[in-house]
């Protein structure tokens, strides 16, 4: 990614809507989906800022992973321990067969060979464990945001359940999120794509906007993995190794 995007990250990740809002919708997720073990081992691969380990925390024994050194630097003060910067798609001296739960939220499309990165991981883990995955959805939403953090891809349902079936991994099924506010987001990114205003900044809006889009988009926290959600910016996912 630009270092742009990390600097935003550290700058806002305890603040931004985004973040915060879906922090609690992924916890609500794994709490009803993933039927951790008490103490899970858990590892977070692409990390950034660290701004999900606590998170990521209540439901086990958390490691991590951040190639960028400024970022890896910030996230490892916020786990207390040092962060590794193995990377993808080989995860070199990470130990295989280890882990109940690996996250990569938003990771995998910064990947070029992304069977490969989720091959690897799914060496990773224990007998019954599971990759949450988070990836942005739909191709012709590209813009600059995509470009600015190094994306190769944006997914549709069809081409992340290959990608996730070629790793020879299973899924619980896949479930758009960001949906409520899917609408707004489609219309802004159309809308700089025909003024030529095509804009990579995510900063913040304004308090009491970013209030509501907090409020919006943390209701689906009771919704996603308990109905079908319509068509949203992300989508997420259980993995688990095929039988």
């Amino acid at each position: 990614m630009d270092r742009i995007v990390y600097d935003r990250m550290a700058a806002h990740d305890s603040t931004h809507w985004w973040y915060r809002a879906r922090r609690e919708i992924l916890s609500d997720y794994l709490t009803r989906e993933a039927g951790l073990p008490k103490g899970a081992r858990i590892l977070e691969i692409g990390c950034g800022t660290g701004h999900n380990l606590p998170m990521l925390a209540t439901f086990g024994a958390v490691e991590a992973i951040e190639i960028d050194p400024v970022a890896r630097g910030i996230a490892s003060e916020r786990l207390g321990r040092p962060v590794s910067a193995a990377p993808l798609p080989a995860l070199p001296g990470i130990e295989r067969g280890a882990y109940d739960l690996i996250a990569v939220l938003d990771v995998v499309e910064h990947i070029e060979d992304d069977v490969a990165a989720l091959r690897a991981m799914r060496d990773c883990l224990k007998p019954g464990g599971k990759i949450l995955i988070t990836v942005p959805a739909h191709q012709w939403l590209w813009s600059a945001h995509d470009v600015v953090n190094h994306h190769h891809r944006r997914y549709s349902k069809a081409s992340l359940a290959k990608a996730i079936a070629a790793a020879g991994l299973d899924h619980n099924g896949l479930r758009y999120f960001n949906s409520l506010l899917f609408p707004l987001a489609a219309a802004a990114r159309i809308a700089g794509r025909l003024t030529g205003r095509d804009d990579s900044d995510d900063s913040p809006p304004p308090a009491a906007l970013n209030t509501l889009f907090e409020t919006i988009f943390g209701w689906e926290r009771h919704l996603v993995g308990r109905m079908p959600m319509p068509p949203g910016v992300s989508i997420v996912t259980l993995a688990s190794p095929a039988a």
